[in-house]
């Protein structure tokens, strides 16, 4: 699901501003986006965001505004400076001709001109990340409820769809071994077989049939699966990976009714039950 949030915070080492997008994927993998003085409490953040994000690509930027006060200090080693410049004094006295110092010649050598950049104490930083990244958590949540509720919508209209279809092929079912009793004898008559409708090996061969071809099992988990679904969707826990492993479990079920089952009209509710199905999986993949 997708989501964005933005927090920021300010305590005396500056201001720190937390920016969060997150997109589709089936499992969570947390990106941060950091200065290399905060790397130490990169295991921090991943941690605060799985705590509250179990699914998706959720990248982490984050950026910390220091007061001007304390940014870099340039120091010169006069001393140094000074023995450089003799030094190139001393060379022009020796080859006859002026030899001059640049401001490049100071910035190159060692120790000359030094800057003293002190970087972020990351437990420091941490006090203005927290509340910042807290802030920006809460509205990818926000965000992500509202995209949670109208999937829910969607899903619950398709299984309607889906519990129509099982509904039909349920009450196609029945007439299926009547259905082959009326095409075996038919077949034997055409065989010149004509066989009297109390023959033994002609009920056994029917009730054989209607056995093989029975789905009241798998209708009836159907509708456990079905109803299963609905409490997840009405649920407040996270139920991407239940829904998905239900969806596989939907799926079985009427494949088997479309191998037992051996009818043209209940094929074709399979397919359309089928079809309707993988709607379903494509969105339950974006569901937390």
């Amino acid at each position: 699901m997708t989501g964005f949030g933005r927090g920021s915070a300010t305590t005396e080492i500056g201001t720190a501003t937390v920016e969060i997008a997150c997109v589709n994927r089936k499992q969570a993998e947390v990106v941060v986006q950091a200065g290399r003085d905060l790397a130490t409490i990169e295991g921090r953040i991943r941690k605060a965001v799985l705590d509250k994000v179990s699914r998706g690509r959720i990248q982490v930027s984050i950026q910390i505004d220091r007061p001007a006060e304390s940014g870099a200090k340039v120091q010169v080693d006069e001393a140094l400076a000074e023995a450089l410049d003799n030094a190139l004094k001393t060379i022009s006295e020796r080859i006859g001709r002026s030899v001059h110092a640049t401001a490049a010649d100071f910035m190159r050598s060692p120790g000359v001109i030094t800057f003293d950049d002190s970087g972020i104490d990351p437990e420091a930083a941490w006090l203005a990340i927290e509340p910042a990244l807290e802030e920006a958590l809460a509205q990818v949540l926000e965000t992500r409820a509202a995209e949670g509720s109208d999937l829910a919508k969607d899903l619950s209209t398709r299984l309607d769809i889906l519990e129509q279809l099982k509904n039909t092929i349920a009450e196609l079912a029945p007439a299926r071994p009547q259905h082959y009793r009326e095409t075996l004898f038919k077949r034997l008559r055409d065989a010149g077989l004509d066989l009297n409708l109390d023959d033994e090996r002609v009920i056994r061969e029917i009730g054989l049939f209607a056995d093989r071809c029975d789905i009241s099992e798998e209708t009836t988990r159907l509708d456990s699966h079905i109803r299963r679904f609905r409490e997840y969707l009405e649920g407040s826990e996270p139920a991407g990976r239940p829904l998905d492993f239900l969806c596989q479990e939907i799926h079985r079920e009427f494949n088997t009714i479309g191998s037992k089952a051996s009818d043209a009209d209940i094929a074709q509710n399979v397919v359309a039950a089928k079809t309707e199905l993988e709607k379903i999986r494509e969105q339950v993949q974006n569901i937390e």
